[in-house]
């Protein structure tokens, strides 16, 4: 079950926590370092064989749990095996082999190197699913000998123990197959979430403009986050069909051994059950795709919302906006309420799926003349029993299974749009030419399908050293110029040369989360003099300066808490560090004020880059005389080329741009002159003046000051946060109580109650009313036991009915209040908030946990209420037939209980880890599909797969070891119960007949 492999050692350095309304937490941060505890590989990977049976090698994980809150330095690294950076290159160089075959990435062509990246595993589990299979239906079979066994002690007690042992087995068998099956299938299904989202990462970095444009930025995060979970999340159901048909087939010999033809009946109203489930699957997939599909409306309004927050804050407008998704809510609560209540029917049919289908077994024993004896109709309910199950999610199944479908065509088809053209750009090293760019009789265009061109009939050279300025009007294609040069423009025809390493300024700059340094740095060695060269020419000495944490302040989402004039020079210094060979520069120099212009006019374009060649688009006329050579463009083409006083002299187009700037230039005179003698000073350089001219400058000082705003010693960028520690039971009774004041919840508990008194008060009806052996005469008539056995049935029947509605309402009004209560305090929450909170957070609360709060929490608490009935139901049929279970049972439910709370601590830390790595994740990936032009300008693509895939096993991390510790928890619950089980049956043997009535 485990296999020994290297370890592998990964180290992350940045460190993250999440405020969201509460910034008070006290609790501390999910660290990315390289502290003690991450360069551990996981005990899987080399644990023995006893261990991995027994799931102890995940002890060490639990242990630290108890002791502290778990961070991820103390998770350990995942083996090779599982971890993405080891897997992904055969999996990817598979589908590659696959892909060139013919037609592209095809949804089978992924399935087959899914499973060809994990088939090991898979055949495994597919043998520990069939031994489960077998194993779950040895106790309903033996059930029928054993009772006949306690008619008859005094012969057959050695028989009697037999079977106890028998029992014991097929329920140690049974813990140990279906523990690590779901085990490896959660394995599987975590490797191949990682290998999905890798290859979407992937995809993600090299798509053409024309891909993009079909896919927003929210649809291939989507395909991250839900495509590629639910593929993952389908291993769990990967063998369920053809189990379904075993467990169908062995419940079925089962029946016709104990009740000959009337098995017959079964078969057809497990038949009904399946079909009347039908129908009513394709309405909840109907209702879940309008739920989703409203959803998804809400949470692009939101996400629009957030990303103008400042806008509607200072228009005071933040309340009509909240009102507007208030309304497209009550549409998703629409069809929230339709899904809630079928789902309730659905839950319904599940519950009285047994019910009624010993009912309809039992009638036709009546309708047959087959005898019923109670050893017989035990092991036919517990066959009922274990059949609920499969009845209930075939279906579910089926509906896995297309939305699995769905899930892999829309990846498919995402991996088969094109790419960006490998051939529209022949990179060369610096050193072979002379020349730097060289373009001949090039054409290049943003739709191939246009029958007009982008850029037409472009020929340039340009030698090593040049310093090119691109000007025009607007539209004139000079951005597109610079895009052609990066081999993001598609090519119609032509040849495009570059000799050396290119470095890129976008015009609207491009900063990622994290530090200023490592923006600068950009992947590079620090190198502090040059670095300091950099800052110097860039004028981000002073900024940093006046920043408490100088350059290692962190940067908030899109550069959120800096200027638009310190983001632009943030990233100039990035490109001025990086010491490439040529420079693409998109007008960055716009918003900036002309003293800072003229600053990076002279340090940067004259100083620094001085042997460089460098290609700027610019509308700032000053900067053109620099130039060795201007190209003035129009309408896609260059109308002229030269030096600034050649083309002055000879072209009307140049002229025309020229002219345009002095009338702006005088207008600003004209409505902003005053006299030298009323010159302003300021100290904070808000506003100054230059002979008589009034001059708008960078408010340097405050837009970085706005950073300290939180203090001396904080950042504005607030740590994310995740809670620590029990979740206190005010938390619960305050949901609980939510809706109608816990009116429904008191309604639903005492239905509950009834419902296990009527199926306790069912089966004990037919224990009783069924004679030990056919040749002992029944106390009541065949007919009067299936009648009140039926009347018992439907009233069981409109118990979950009424279980289902309530439940359904308690959690859709809970749901509804506590969505507007959140968006209450988001909406009224001050403009720091979101200063310091990027907006994927919230978004992350909106989507996410709403979902969980409408859809799963509701069900969670029920199932954990009935749980707990159903418990001390058994505990009071065990008390009547054999008190002396309690022997062992008291002791063991103690053992139970503190098994459960060392679990508990670790789980829920290891959880939340899971929530915390995830959303960086998507934000890693968000932040690279804004930023994908700058990344491949840099050849820096393959640092950004390293860190995503890094992200991914730190993700993977937490959710393979969740897994493993709920194993642990559950195998020894299992043995536990396996061991009071068989006590139980070991009692029944061994006391005196008379003692108990079996």
């Amino acid at each position: 079950m485990c296999t020994a492999t290297s370890s592998r050692t990964e180290g992350e350095d940045s460190i993250l926590e999440e405020p969201l309304l509460n910034g008070d937490s006290g609790v501390s941060n999910v660290e990315f370092s390289n502290e003690k505890g991450v360069d551990t590989v996981s005990p899987y990977s080399n644990a023995g064989t006893f261990s991995c049976f027994t799931f102890s090698w995940v002890e060490p994980v639990i242990a630290a749990g108890t002791t502290k809150p778990l961070g991820l330095t103390d998770v350990p690294q995942l083996d090779s095996h599982d971890s993405v950076i080891g897997a992904f290159p055969k999996f990817k160089n598979r589908l590659e082999s696959a892909d060139s075959e013919e037609n592209g990435v095809t949804s089978l062509k992924l399935v087959k190197s899914l499973f060809f990246s994990a088939w090991k595993d898979i055949l495994w589990t597919a043998l520990l699913s069939f031994t489960y299979t077998v194993a779950l239906y040895v106790g309903s079979y033996l059930i029928d000998p054993f009772v006949q066994c306690l008619n008859r002690k005094k012969e057959f007690k050695a028989e009697g123990y037999l079977l106890v042992a028998a029992f014991f087995v097929a329920k140690l068998v049974e813990c140990l197959s279906q523990r690590h099956r779901l085990f490896k299938l959660q394995q599987v299904g975590i490797r191949q979430t990682a290998l999905l989202a890798a290859m979407i990462y992937n995809k993600g970095l090299t798509l053409s403009c024309q891909s993009k444009q079909s896919h927003t930025s929210g649809t291939i995060i989507n395909f991250m986050i839900v495509d590629a979970e639910r593929v993952g999340d389908f291993s769990w159901y990967m063998h369920d069909p053809w189990m379904v048909a075993l467990q169908v087939a062995l419940a079925l010999l089962i029946l016709y051994k104990a009740l000959g033809l009337a098995s017959i009946a079964a078969f057809v109203a497990n038949v009904l059950v399946m079909l009347a489930n039908i129908p009513l699957r394709k309405m909840l997939e109907k209702f879940q795709y309008k739920l989703m599909e409203s959803k998804d409306t809400r949470m692009k309004t939101t996400y629009e919302i957030l990303r103008n927050m400042r806008i509607l804050k200072l228009q005071g407008w933040e309340m009509k906006f909240l009102s507007k998704i208030f309304g497209l809510r009550r549409v998703e609560e629409g069809w929230l309420k339709c899904f809630v209540y079928t789902n309730a029917m659905i839950d319904s049919v599940f519950l009285v799926a047994p019910t009624f289908v010993s009912a309809a077994t039992f009638g036709a024993c009546m309708f047959l003349g087959v005898p019923l004896v109670s050893g017989k109709i035990l092991s036919a309910v517990a066959t009922f029993r274990i059949l609920q199950e499969p009845i209930y999610n075939l279906p579910g199944t089926i509906s896995m299974i297309d939305q699995t479908k769905v899930s892999l065509d829309r990846i498919a088809a995402f991996l088969r749009l094109d790419d960006l053209q490998l051939d529209a750009i022949e990179k060369l090293p610096s050193g072979s030419s002379e020349t730097a760019i060289e373009i001949a009789d090039g054409n290049f265009s943003w739709d191939m399908s246009s029958p007009t061109a982008t850029l037409k009939d472009i020929n340039l050279k340009v030698s090593h050293g040049m310093s090119v300025a691109i000007c025009g009007t607007v539209g004139s294609g000079k951005s597109s110029f610079l895009s052609c040069l990066l081999g993001e423009l598609p090519k119609i025809s032509g040849t495009l040369k570059l000799f050396g390493t290119t470095a890129y300024v976008a015009q609207s700059p491009w900063i990622q989360s994290g530090k200023i340094v490592d923006n600068i740095l950009f992947g590079k060695e620090m190198d502090r003099d040059k670095y300091d060269k950099v800052l110097e020419a860039c004028a981000l000495k002073k900024d940093l300066e006046i920043l408490s944490f100088g350059d290692q302040t962190v940067i908030g989402e899109r550069g959120i808490n800096l200027s638009g004039g310190q983001k632009h020079r943030i990233q100039i210094a990035r490109a001025l560090y990086h010491d490439a060979d040529i420079y693409l520069f998109d007008d960055p120099f716009s918003t900036l004020d002309a003293h800072t212009r003229s600053h990076l006019l002279k340090e940067v374009l004259l100083n620094n880059l001085r042997s460089k060649t460098v290609i700027y688009v610019t509308n700032q006329v000053e900067f053109l005389p620099a130039a060795d050579l201007i190209l003035v463009m129009k309408g896609g083409r260059i109308v002229q080329a030269g030096k600034y006083n050649d083309i002055l002299k000879s072209g009307t187009d140049f002229m025309e741009l020229v002219d345009a700037h002095k009338k702006a230039l005088l207008a600003l005179d004209t409505v902003k002159a005053c006299p030298v003698s009323e010159r302003t000073t300021s100290e904070e350089g808000d506003i100054g003046t230059t002979n008589g001219i009034v001059q708008i400058e960078e408010n340097q000082g405050n837009e970085s000051g706005k950073v300290d705003d939180v203090g001396p010693k904080g950042q504005l960028v607030q740590e994310e946060e995740r809670e620590k520690g029990e979740v206190g039971f005010s938390v619960y009774w305050k949901y609980i109580t939510m809706a109608y004041e816990g009116a429904l919840v008191r309604l639903i508990l005492r239905a509950l109650i009834v419902l296990q008194i009527y199926q306790i008060g069912s089966n004990y009806w037919m224990a009783w009313g069924s004679p030990m052996s056919a040749d002992i005469k029944p106390p009541v008539r065949r007919f009067t036991l299936t009648i009140v056995y039926l009347a018992l049935a439907i009233t069981s029947v409109v118990c979950v009915l009424a279980i289902s509605m309530l439940l359904g309402t308690a959690g859709y009004k809970t749901a509804t209040l506590l969505f507007k209560k959140m968006h209450l305090c988001i909406f009224r929450a001050p403009m720091s908030f979101f200063d310091s909170t990027p907006s994927g957070r919230i978004l992350n609360r909106a989507s996410t946990d709403q979902s969980a709060v409408d859809m799963d929490i509701p069900y969670q608490v029920a199932a954990f209420a009935f749980s707990v009935i159903q418990l001390l139901g058994i505990i009071i049929v065990m008390s009547q037939a054999a008190w002396q279970i309690f022997i062992i049972f008291i002791p063991v439910v103690a053992t139970c209980i503190l098994y459960q709370q060392y679990y508990r601590s670790s789980a829920r830390e290891l959880l939340r880890l899971v929530g915390v790595c995830k959303a960086l994740v998507i934000q890693n990936f968000a932040e690279t599909i804004s930023g994908a032009t700058t990344i491949r300008s840099f050849d820096q693509e393959k640092r950004f797969q390293d860190t995503n895939m890094a992200l991914t096993d730190s993700y993977s991390r937490p959710k393979f070891h969740v897994a493993g510790a709920m194993e642990w928890l559950f195998f020894r619950l299992d043995l536990l119960s396996s061991v009071t089980f068989a006590f139980f049956l070991f009692i029944l043997i061994s006391i005196p007949v008379g003692v108990i009535h079996p």
